[in-house]
């Protein structure tokens, strides 16, 4: 039988591709494709890669953790608010992420369970009625900024919450930038396109401008956010200024130095007039690449209001975001 030869294969020789497979078994590549298949919703064996770079094993018992019962509300609650990716490159999500979560951990999943939709709770109070976050008052009292320049400064979500660390939108956007991976990017844009495009309307923008990124990387996501958005609204021009060594504002742990490199590394060149602008971005922490475009921005007469509109923000401190 085909599944046997393969699994002792797997047993005496360890990771395996399928030609490699079809040499030494002598069989058709159809009839191994049809046995790993099989083998794989057994859950004998586990396949690492993605095509054409893709090699089988078996499974380590790492990828899933046991089965546990769960309500159809706690089920609902983890779909929404729960996302893990292995250490291996699996996307899970829902009560599976939770499950594996708490099983790497050696947590009970019950218990962590009350305790996380406990934590949730205590965050609700952040969010306003339609759902975002007002991150004007953190921005106010951040010691460091001479003038508050922004209008508006609102988050989708939290980069990260006490204890149970990034959340799905976090880790999402986490992984989406380190890998530049197109298929998280366009989750992010599924999850996030028609909250974006519905707060625009609300607060009757007229223009839109995107925060460039500062590293080079050969797919950037903020460009790829723009694109994929397709706003219909005229874009400002934001550009970031090359210098002989690109230093994200990640890499600077003080307020000043936000400041400084967003004031002096960041350019608006832009001669039409707007009312209202909004910038998007990937994540705000300090606030300050927001904040000094927001001056460059009336300074220059570009515009009256200038909103700020970030994916993820930071809870307590902006030293918080430090890897995306």
């Amino acid at each position: 039988m085909v599944k046997s030869r393969i699994l002792e294969l797997f047993l005496s020789q360890g990771e395996l591709s399928v030609k490699e497979i079809v040499d030494k078994l002598s069989v058709s590549r159809q009839m191994v494709h049809l046995a790993l298949h099989q083998l794989l919703e057994a859950g004998l064996i586990e396949k690492l890669g993605r095509p054409p770079k893709t090699v089988y094993r078996l499974a380590s018992g790492s990828k899933s953790a046991p089965v546990q019962t769960f309500s159809k509300e706690q089920e609902e609650f983890l779909k929404e608010n729960f996302l893990v990716i292995t250490e291996t490159g699996h996307m899970l999500e829902g009560t599976e992420a939770f499950s594996y979560w708490c099983a790497q951990r050696k947590l009970p999943v019950e218990k962590t369970l009350f305790e996380f939709i406990e934590t949730k709770k205590r965050y609700e109070k952040y969010y306003n009625k339609v759902g975002l976050i007002d991150g004007m008052e953190k921005l106010r009292n951040t010691t460091g900024f001479e003038a508050i320049w922004l209008d508006q400064l609102f988050y989708l979500d939290f980069y990260a919450i006490e204890r149970f660390g990034k959340t799905r939108l976090g880790t999402l956007l986490h992984y989406a930038k380190q890998g530049q991976n197109r298929l998280l990017m366009a989750q992010i844009i599924l999850e996030c396109d028609k909250k974006i495009k519905h707060f625009l309307r609300e607060q009757q923008a007229d223009a839109v401008g995107f925060v460039p990124p500062t590293i080079r990387r050969e797919l950037q996501f903020m460009s790829y956010l723009q694109k994929h958005l397709n706003i219909a609204l005229p874009h400002v021009e934001i550009r970031k200024l090359p210098g002989i060594i690109p230093v994200p504002q990640k890499s600077l742990s003080k307020i000043e130095e936000r400041i400084r490199n967003a004031e002096n590394t960041f350019a608006v060149s832009e001669s039409r007039r707007f009312n209202h602008v909004v910038m998007i971005d990937d994540a705000a922490g300090s606030g300050a690449t927001l904040n000094q475009l927001a001056k460059k921005m009336k300074t220059k007469r570009v515009a009256n209001k200038v909103t700020g509109l970030a994916l993820v923000g930071s809870f307590k401190g902006f030293d918080v975001i430090t890897d995306v």
